[in-house]
């Protein structure tokens, strides 16, 4: 098992509270995006612990007024495009952290860190942390000219940081072997999920439990929609009465990707199985997860996707492409097929319809397995360690739950 915070050594030397910067996702609370979930989780844990965390957002992508004890959400302007939404966003939200004190400035993906100088200049005692989320250079959705500038952000966040986290091994080893760069392995996580989650959601989209398999993600290329749909029609048309009742559900919304979107739904045509959603969130999305026979995650590039965590702490069998970021969870707690090959996806869902007994069994496993894991409480801890390390530089041990070794509970 791995080894957890000494908290009595950690939190009785340094009890001062910090004024953070969350810097690089949309908005708060999350809407879509594992980048934005992933701030809102470490947001709301570092407030309960008497923090004051500046949580920047675009005013297009908030519709919520929600928030939590500790957190301020700041509004700054960005020039709504997809090539200048963020990197506009991230410059006036820097600025204006500058001008609120902050001690910690956590920006969050490439994108963002190449702007990871700025702060240095403009408030120099401050520290500067990147989270370094995936390798965006590789999303289909990006032309060249935007894959060489991300290309630039990965060196930013890897060279001009007081630390880099790494939110997968693999990322933790590519940064390594690319860069040359020692980061901080602090993944994604997961909250423990209720023990019981009405269906009455489930009427909306006219689903019945454990009759349809889910896939939670945005709708761009890479995340491998169009291969899902391709692989589910072909799976129908080879086994159509072991598919009957059965339904395919895929939750999420456009990320400057209309396009794609409308490819989709002319792929899915008048086939009735198949449910896009659109974006959901809070007890819809919860009700879609718990009652799923399986989660599905066809995607050719990850950090460490949230989703298929939380299928997985939901008792859910996932069946993921094989790519490594999958691979570090799905490899022994899941099912996986070959990245971009919708016949290998079209076996595996036959396979999976014609085994409950091997998808429940994976499903108990795979929720022992995330929840000893990946909770979002102690990730949040060892994010404020570092804050505090930065900050208030003490002798600490090195070794933690999700630096370097990770020992697993298997």
């Amino acid at each position: 098992m791995y080894k957890t915070i000494d908290k009595n050594l950690f939190f009785g030397i340094i009890s001062r509270s910090m004024r953070i910067a969350m810097i690089g996702q949309k908005g708060y609370p999350a809407r879509s995006g594992g980048v934005e979930k992933h701030v809102e989780e470490l947001s709301k844990r570092l407030g309960k612990q008497g923090h004051d965390v500046f949580v920047f957002c675009r005013s297009w992508y908030v519709t919520d007024s929600t928030t939590d004890k500790g957190i301020h959400r700041i509004f700054t302007p960005s020039l709504h495009t997809k090539h200048l939404d963020t990197i506009t966003h991230v410059f006036f939200s820097i600025l204006k952290a500058a001008r609120l004190n902050v001690d910690i400035f956590h920006l969050h993906g490439v994108g963002p860190a190449l702007l990871s100088w700025l702060p240095k200049i403009i408030r120099p005692s401050a520290k500067v942390v990147v989270t370094f989320h995936s390798i965006d250079r590789y999303q289909a959705k990006w032309n060249g000219f935007a894959k060489k500038i991300l290309h630039f952000g990965e060196t930013a966040a890897c060279r001009f940081p007081d630390q880099t986290i790494t939110i997968s091994k693999t990322l933790t080893e590519y940064c390594q072997t690319v860069y040359q760069t020692e980061t901080r392995y602090i993944p994604n996580g997961v909250t423990t999920p209720p023990s019981s989650v009405s269906t009455e959601s489930l009427k909306t989209f006219d689903l019945e439990p454990n009759r349809y398999f889910l896939m939670v993600a945005r709708l761009v290329p890479h995340k491998g929609q169009h291969t899902l749909i391709t692989a589910w029609k072909q799976a129908k048309i080879k086994q159509p009465t072991l598919f009957q009742g059965f339904k395919l559900v895929i939750v999420g919304g456009s990320s400057f990707t209309d396009v794609y979107k409308k490819e989709l739904i002319q792929l899915a045509g008048d086939d009735t199985s198949i449910i896009l959603t659109g974006e959901q969130t809070g007890e819809t999305l919860s009700a879609l997860y718990a009652h799923a026979y399986a989660g599905v995650h066809p995607s050719m590039a990850e950090g460490l996707p949230i989703s298929v965590l939380e299928a997985m702490s939901h008792g859910k069998c996932v069946l993921a492409s094989d790519i490594p970021e999958h691979l570090e969870i799905t490899e022994q707690y899941g099912l996986n097929f070959r990245a971009g090959c919708a016949e290998s996806l079209t076996e595996h869902l036959i396979m999976m319809i014609e085994s409950p007994e091997l998808v429940t069994h994976v499903g108990h496993e795979a929720a022992l397995f995330v929840q000893r894991n990946y909770h979002w409480d102690e990730i949040a801890l060892h994010n404020e360690m570092v804050y505090k390390q930065l900050l208030f530089p003490v002798p600490l041990p090195q070794q933690s739950a999700y630096i370097r070794t990770q020992k697993i509970v298997r």
